[in-house]
């Protein structure tokens, strides 16, 4: 039976739960005081400026977070559920941004050695990607790389980073990450790239109306446009002409990446600042490479797309064999009917992203089988 791989599966381990619960500003994990009508409220889970707002109560702010977050036995049992054969774990948002400096490195170091013990204690079913300690000293950074890339029992169970799209602070335009991107390169470290902080509030509209529709704009569009100015930002700069060896994944399917290629690179043909004498002269600047190769060598897309149309595009896009398949746990989780027992139905997520693969391949059954899990195992060396 072909493997069912899901590159795209988030967990807080119990250590940064413990470190979001012990902080009071964003973000944070804030425990409601039981009450006789609620003696068992769920933490609330606070990663975004706009979910702290002063007008509602700390209990009623940004979303509740259940064991599902943080439960190897649940992401084992969930996997169970679906079929899954492997799972590559990854550190949600908002990752360690938010660290002071003289802090963040120990703290990666401690989160990236207890995902590697989990991978351990699971053969064959849990491997994960880092995440690096960006608020801290460059050479930190680095330093972090060489370790997950060096001792034995990380390199084996470590296959990539995720980084997030605003990288040192600034954009992944910012040239102060080219020593980080050079040390990725040089250890063939994929970079797992994940959206978080959005577009500005105010282009979803007033507070109210925003409100009415709660996280649909800023998940369904803000989350994708996020990568694909983030991703488009990094190729202008000439990260990719720097660093050839770099080894990406764009998560959401490269958000409209794949749909706007045509277009950015028209308007980079266009671009009279890339040219000499007000655009009548040569070339001078931009980059080298054009987007639709940079796709087709350096980049790989997810499928956590729900459906076989954009699973179309990015296989369009960057090739049958450089689309992998995930799931987003625990994000987006049964509901109304779905729940089924303790919460425990299936998850419509799981069966969209599945469905959206098999209907974007229809009869190419060895297409479909390489996305759900075939092309991850190739890509990251898995032992399934």
């Amino acid at each position: 039976m072909a493997p069912l791989v899901d590159i795209h599966t988030h967990i807080y381990p119990p250590s940064y739960i413990s470190l979001l619960s012990s902080r009071s500003t964003v973000p944070y994990i804030h425990h409601p005081t039981p009450t006789q009508s609620n003696p068992s409220p769920s933490p609330r889970l606070i990663i975004l400026p706009t979910d702290d707002s002063p007008s509602l109560p700390p209990s009623q702010r940004g979303r509740p977070i259940d064991p599902s977050y943080s439960s190897l036995s649940q992401k084992l049992s969930f996997m169970s559920q679906h079929a899954i054969t492997t799972s590559i774990l990854s550190l949600a948002n908002p990752w360690l941004d938010f660290l002071p400096p003289s802090t963040a490195p120990a703290v990666a170091q401690d989160i990236n050695s207890e995902m590697a013990l989990l991978s351990t204690q699971n053969p064959g079913k849990i491997y994960a990607f880092a995440t690096l300690p960006l608020s801290a000293p460059t050479a930190d950074i680095v330093a972090e790389i060489t370790r997950l890339s060096s001792e034995p029992d990380l390199r084996k169970a470590i296959k990539g980073i995720i980084l997030s799209t605003s990288g040192l602070g600034s954009g992944l335009d910012d040239p102060e990450l080219d020593p980080i991107w050079a040390a990725l390169e040089e250890k063939k470290m994929l970079i797992f790239l994940h959206p978080h902080y959005g577009l500005p509030a105010s282009v979803f509209g007033p507070a109210d109306r925003q409100k009415a529709s709660g996280h649909v704009l800023p998940l369904a569009l803000g989350f994708p446009m996020e990568t694909t100015i983030a991703f488009t930002r990094m190729y202008l700069s000439g990260v990719f002409d720097r660093f050839p060896g770099l080894r990406v994944l764009l998560a959401h399917a490269g958000g409209t990446v794949p749909f706007l290629a045509g277009r950015v690179e028209s308007c980079i043909a266009h671009e009279r600042a890339y040219f000499a004498e007000g655009g009548r002269g040569e070339r001078v600047g931009g980059p080298k490479r054009g987007l639709k190769e940079i796709m087709r060598g350096n980049v790989w897309l997810d499928a956590v797309v729900y459906g076989g149309t954009g699973v179309r595009a990015a296989v369009e896009m960057v090739g049958r064999e450089r689309v992998l398949w995930g799931t987003d746990h625990p994000f987006f989780p049964p509901v109304g009917e779905e729940e089924g027992e303790e919460g425990k139905g299936e998850w419509l997520s799981v069966r969209t992203n599945v469905e959206g693969v098999r209907e974007a391949f229809g009869e190419d059954e060895v297409g479909a089988e390489g996305v759900l899990g075939g092309n991850a195992v190739e890509l990251l060396g898995l032992e399934v």
